[in-house]
């Protein structure tokens, strides 16, 4: 894969999630289906990046990396009503991400923080 997994994952992470936010919105969908339609796109994102000969490691970073880039106006709404600085919400953010990929794919928590970290610094706004 010549192209950075966050920039296949993006795109299609985005178009896909927005679909199911819009069932959600116009209420044909309840909290637990939009929740369990989203881990099942999650599922199928991450199964598509092995596919393309990504590593369940690479694959789990990169999706969890776009979620976040995909969040970022949730972190910012709620660093606004917390009042806590943006850096702080996000950095708790990318750390629970970082923990789940830690517990889940046996890679360092600290290097799959920077990992995340790099991802959420160049595609978040």
């Amino acid at each position: 894969m010549n192209k950075q997994l966050i920039e296949l994952v993006l795109p299609r992470l985005a178009k896909n999630l927005y679909r199911e936010l819009q069932r959600y919105r116009n209420g044909k969908l309840d909290d637990s289906q939009f929740t369990e339609c989203f881990e099942n796109l999650l599922q199928r994102q991450h199964s598509w990046l092995i596919q393309q000969g990504a590593s369940e490691v690479r694959a789990a970073l990169a999706i969890h990396g776009a979620v976040l880039v995909l969040s970022s106006p949730g972190l910012r709404a709620e660093a606004a009503e917390t009042g806590q600085p943006l850096e702080v919400v996000e950095f708790r953010a990318v750390r629970e991400a970082a923990s789940d990929v830690a517990r889940n794919y046996g890679i360092s928590e600290y290097r799959a923080i920077g990992i995340i970290n790099k991802i959420v610094a160049r595609y978040g706004n």
